[in-house]
């Protein structure tokens, strides 16, 4: 059935990702929680879906299917694996800074073979002493010749033991002006990645620390102009970063519902199931309506995204209310399931572990009420949505109609095929050449209820 913020390609898109995930990845879950260690081979093979590249447009090999693609992309493998969720997000934050600031070498170079899966990105921002604080950063980059050369250390990067190649914001003067950003190849000399450390959960994915000494990088690789570092970070936190990380809630939050439910219909207590009992049905209707307002509250901010509209606060407002409901209900699961939600042959606990590291990338709940607030007294900081609406509207000839829900990945074919090299006369439409108006994306007034 066709949603109101989705049309039948989406759904069709969800139904293949959700048989991947069924018949690939949920084989693997128990394994990747025995280990606790980043899972290279299953996350290289999710990458060769073409699923990093949801954003990536046409012209660069991409899917060019947009941001409510890529959140039912990330919902569907979240609902399964949120490491598998996360590892995507992660790579897709990766996307956004060359999407937002690339020059059109470093697209033509990078984003071809990142929407193919050959090369998974990073964003490369925190640091130990600074954390949120991105002015607060340490790590530097100094002006020799024809490169600069790093030095530092950054924290918490996800998809550091398996990307290819790291957006890095590093310092290069004082002040807001004075971060500029920086594509680091691994395998560069001076950058090395240090050892994985065991999680609380995501067990399967990688958040670790890149390091930089005398790390020579050819200034061609600056992403942007110098300068433009706090910009690089801020837009990918804001426009990628939050709604990407919603949908790892909301992939959570599905799988807390579905699992919960299903144990309530199994359980037997006094001679009948648990289901039939009303407390048991009140936390679940709790469940059930939280779920509904979240799932609201994610796609409708994507969906603004894709139409370019100004949607920062929505944003903001999906990765709260997405993570602070997926919390809550993972919580009120393990008080339905009791003693038996405490052991790992049941999911119900790595769900509610999964939960927890969700709350702090791109901003805590607290960050996200912080900025409200200032919204609210008018005092905003900046709107990432509306400074960069038109590499972020989808146009109709970046997912076309006659495609009547093929695969996207096969409907744009490679680059050559499709006949859209950068750089060809008869290349298609690139980012910042627009043409036609924007499409009006609902479909009609059904109800978001269940899965959109």
């Amino acid at each position: 059935m066709h949603r109101y913020f989705t049309d039948q390609r989406h759904e069709a898109l969800r139904q293949r990702v959700r048989d991947f995930a069924e018949s690939e990845v949920r084989p693997r879950i128990a394994e990747m929680e025995a280990s606790r260690s980043v899972c290279h081979d299953l996350s290289r093979r999710i990458a060769r879906q073409g699923w990093i590249g949801a954003t990536v447009h046409r012209a660069y090999g991409g899917m060019g299917a947009g941001h409510v693609a890529k959140t039912i992309i990330i919902e569907e493998l979240s609902r399964v694996s949120a490491a598998m969720g996360a590892m995507v997000q992660a790579s897709q934050l990766g996307v956004a800074k060359i999407v937002h600031f690339g020059s059109e070498e470093q697209k033509k170079t990078w984003l071809p073979a990142i929407a193919s899966g050959d090369c998974l990105p990073t964003i490369a921002v925190t640091e130990p002493q600074s954390g949120g604080h991105v002015l607060g950063m340490a790590s530097t980059a100094v002006r020799d010749g024809d490169d600069y050369v790093l030095n530092g250390r950054k924290i918490y990067v996800g998809n550091s033991h398996i990307g290819d190649l790291h957006g890095v914001v590093v310092r290069t003067g004082e002040g807001a002006k004075g971060l500029s950003a920086f594509l680091v190849e691994s395998g560069t000399p001076g950058f090395r990645v240090g050892p994985q450390q065991p999680a609380m959960g995501l067990h399967g994915f990688s958040f670790g620390e890149l390091f930089f000494d005398d790390c020579r990088v050819p200034a061609t690789q600056m992403l942007g102009g110098e300068g433009d570092g706090l910009s690089v970070a801020y837009s990918s936190s804001v426009l990628y970063g939050r709604p990407n990380l919603t949908a790892v809630s909301l992939g959570i939050h599905q799988a807390v519902l579905d699992e919960t439910s299903a144990f309530c219909a199994e359980r037997q207590r006094y001679g009948r199931p648990l289901a039939d009992l009303g407390n048991i049905k009140l936390k679940l209707g709790r469940i059930q309506s939280r779920l509904l307002l979240a799932r609201l509250s994610a796609y409708h901010a994507v969906h603004l995204l894709d139409q370019g509209l100004p949607c920062d606060a929505e944003l903001m407002n999906a990765k709260l209310v997405n993570v602070e409901s997926a919390l809550e209900s993972a919580r009120d699961a393990m008080e339905i399931h009791a003693a038996c939600g405490l052991f790992t042959d049941r999911p119900i606990e790595r769900f509610l572990r999964d939960a927890h590291h969700i709350f702090a990338p791109a901003g805590t709940s607290d960050v996200q009420l912080l900025r409200l607030g200032e919204l609210a007294l008018g005092r905003a900081k900046g709107d990432w949505s509306a400074r960069l609406a038109e590499l972020l509207r989808l146009e109709p000839s970046e997912w076309p109609e006659d495609d009547h829900g093929a695969d996207p990945v096969e409907a744009a074919g490679t680059v050559e095929a499709a006949g859209t090299l950068p750089g060809r006369e008869d290349r298609a439409t690139l980012p910042g050449q627009r043409t036609g108006p924007v499409r009006q994306r609902l479909v009609g007034p059904s109800a978001v209820t269940g899965r959109p």
